[in-house]
């Protein structure tokens, strides 16, 4: 069977011409944000994208198709087109076999771009351990993706609605880098700091791609996760944040809230406990990935020129 995947005229345009590509999830437009937001900041990072000198490619799944950039026109209809699903690793097959549509995670964003050869994805925070997992046994697909996937995904840290010592820990575990950028701490998606150091450290875009490209020559798997500090004047500090997250965690227990859907129903809580402002630092953050993850892209193309080549 063949693959069901189509490009869009700018992507295609940009492998023809061998231009650095940046994937793009499509959950935060479908799931992660309200309306109009969600569309504003997915026309505002592929802009953001374009200016650094980058192509980007949204990704999803439209009636079975794979589809790898989206027109404008079709990601303004997509935005506001309902009952969409949440497509991982486990579910994003079976979509393009039935002739489904979904929104692609973390995982299937991953995956959607090693297929079309990208590099290079960006994303507001990745999934990872939720706090009880050792009695909910709910620890993200995120994880094991970055693990097997050779991707280079930029975040702003796990979601710190997560257990981040845990989710470093089975980082750790699996062999994924976690690198800081420009800080020696990891930060925690709000908020810049989280109190735990980071695993590695890198200050510029191009040891970042270095560093992608030499994992290849070493012939490890997996990605490597670059977590990117939110910019300081649009961060809420963690300790404001603490009190309204066990709200929201203990809410969405006492609710029954399980599985795909606790994350979008706690940032939705979050979002009405901060008044608004978790959302204006989520747009804030993704923006600000999408620029680190152009220049990474196109530092890519000189990494794999200068790498060693193979005995």
């Amino acid at each position: 069977m063949n693959l069901p995947i189509a490009f869009s005229a700018e992507v295609r345009d940009a492998r023809a011409g061998g231009r650095p590509l940046v994937a793009l999830e499509s959950t935060i437009i479908t799931h992660g944000m309200p309306a109009p937001d969600n569309i504003e900041t997915a026309l505002a990072c592929e802009a953001d994208i374009r200016a650094s000198g980058a192509v980007p490619a949204t990704i999803a799944v439209i009636d079975g198709t794979l589809r790898i950039g989206l027109e404008t026109e079709e990601l303004q209809a997509f935005a506001s087109r309902p009952g969409l699903a949440k497509l991982s690793r486990a579910d994003l097959a079976a979509a393009l076999a039935t002739g489904r549509s979904g929104a692609t995670t973390v995982s299937a964003t991953m995956i959607a771009a090693r297929v079309a050869g990208i590099g290079v994805f960006a994303t507001g925070g990745i999934g990872g351990v939720h706090r009880g997992a050792e009695t909910s046994f709910d620890i993200s697909a995120d994880l094991t993706e970055l693990a097997e996937t050779p991707v280079t995904v930029v975040a702003a840290g796990p979601k710190a609605i997560l257990d981040i010592p845990k989710t470093l820990e089975r980082l750790e575990t699996l062999g994924v880098p976690v690198i800081a950028f420009g800080q020696d701490e990891v930060p925690a998606f709000w908020s810049r700091s989280s109190g735990l150091a980071a695993p590695l450290r890198m200050d510029s875009a191009a040891e970042i791609a270095a560093a992608h490209v030499m994992r290849a020559a070493l012939g490890l798997p997996g990605g490597q996760l670059v977590v990117n500090p939110v910019p300081a004047a649009k961060e809420i500090p963690a300790a404001a944040l603490a009190p309204m997250i066990e709200t929201a965690t203990a809410e969405a227990a006492e609710r029954g809230i399980t599985a795909k859907k606790v994350t979008p129903w706690i940032l939705d809580r979050i979002f009405e406990l901060t008044g608004g402002a978790s959302l204006r630092t989520n747009i804030a953050l993704v923006r600000n990935n999408a620029r680190l993850a152009a220049q990474v892209a196109h530092e890519l193309g000189d990494a794999a020129v200068s790498s060693p080549s193979q005995p």
